[in-house]
């Protein structure tokens, strides 16, 4: 595919998504890239800019703004994360994330497929539960198995339960999901809820997120939002150390976004990967293809050349899917991760 074909239909793609939300009401809002506090998460790593970060995620920005109560909103445009490189990945790449008053995360997940129709058609929605999940591929319940059993089948015996769990769900889950279809894994365990609310569903407490699959590579992760101040910042805290435990440099609370969470409105949201939604679209092996700024166009690459560097499409024969490219290439331990 030239450049300029490209081009012409991530524009039209860009075009569509912003009629998708003009005709619901949703407000575009254009978030800063430079951030004075870097957003926490135990895997991803910010890019410094002297004083400042470039922004990993809106979220932040955009839950100050609803706190201040402009409703319904979205942000599409750049973000930026450090050492990320592969075919599911960039540095720099393109984010769709919003957020609504009021919807359940029933109707996020609606309306997430709504939107994922722009690049896959229409396609029906499956429910999956984490357990499930579990259950239907690895024939175990994660609450109960004992680790040994874990380590066993991540076939490392230094593991915690936790990265066992990350690692099975990566390699051995997830590129089941999403087969002609848009799969949407929800009540994750209670201790991944990030800034999501929690519940207790069939007894257990799970978070209240979602994640969504198309041929096994994750598109968007949403959240019904959590406003309790008290929690994220002991959460943050957690991340915090897990970050030093993992050898990585913790970072600053934001506190004016912890103090602007008493406000926060009832609201669901979701980021989803605006890059690997074309990649699919135009059945490309890496969205490489789609960054008008990627590797195959700045470094001049024979498609030959890329291929055996980023692999094939997984519909496609030869090289290394994009799933194992990235778990090979990526610093994050979830292997799809927005």
């Amino acid at each position: 595919m030239s450049l300029a074909l490209m081009l012409k239909i991530r524009a039209q793609k860009l075009q569509e998504a912003r009629r998708f939300f003009e005709t619901r009401n949703v407000l575009e809002v254009d978030c800063g890239a430079l951030v004075k506090r870097a957003p926490l998460d135990p895997n991803i790593d910010c890019l410094p800019v002297e004083e400042a970060f470039l922004h990993t995620s809106p979220e932040y920005a955009l839950k100050k703004l609803l706190a201040k109560g402009i409703g319904d909103c979205y942000f599409l445009g750049h973000v930026y994360r450090k050492e990320e490189l592969g075919s599911l990945h960039n540095p720099e790449f393109t984010m769709v994330e919003w957020y609504r008053l009021g919807f359940t995360l029933s109707q996020m997940i609606q309306e997430t497929a709504a939107f994922l129709s722009i690049f896959v058609g229409e396609l029906p929605v499956q429910i999956l539960s984490y357990r499930t999940a579990f259950e239907k591929f690895l024939d175990i319940d994660y609450r109960e198995v004992p680790l040994q059993i874990l380590q066993n089948l991540a076939q490392n015996d230094t593991w915690s339960r936790r990265d066992c769990l990350h690692y099975l769900l990566s390699q051995k889950i997830e590129p089941h999901l999403g087969r002609n279809t848009l799969t949407a894994l929800t009540s994750f365990p209670a201790s991944e809820a990030a800034l999501a609310k929690t519940a207790i569903v069939d007894g257990e407490e799970v978070s209240l997120r979602f994640e969504i699959y198309y041929e096994g590579i994750e598109l968007a992760n949403g959240y019904h939002e959590l406003s309790d101040a008290s929690i994220i910042k002991e959460r943050f805290q957690k991340t915090n150390k897990a970050r030093e435990q993992a050898g990585k440099t913790p970072y600053l609370l934001d506190e004016n976004f912890l103090a602007s969470l008493d406000k926060l409105p009832d609201c669901s949201g979701v980021a989803l990967g605006f890059d690997r939604a074309l990649m699919l679209h135009l059945k490309l092996p890496s969205i490489q293809y789609v960054l008008p700024w990627g590797l195959p166009f700045l470094d001049n690459r024979d498609d030959t050349t890329f291929i055996q560097r980023f692999g094939s499409h997984p519909k496609t024969d030869g090289g290394l899917t994009p799933l194992e490219f990235c778990c090979m290439n990526s610093s994050d331990d979830r292997a799809n991760k927005i």
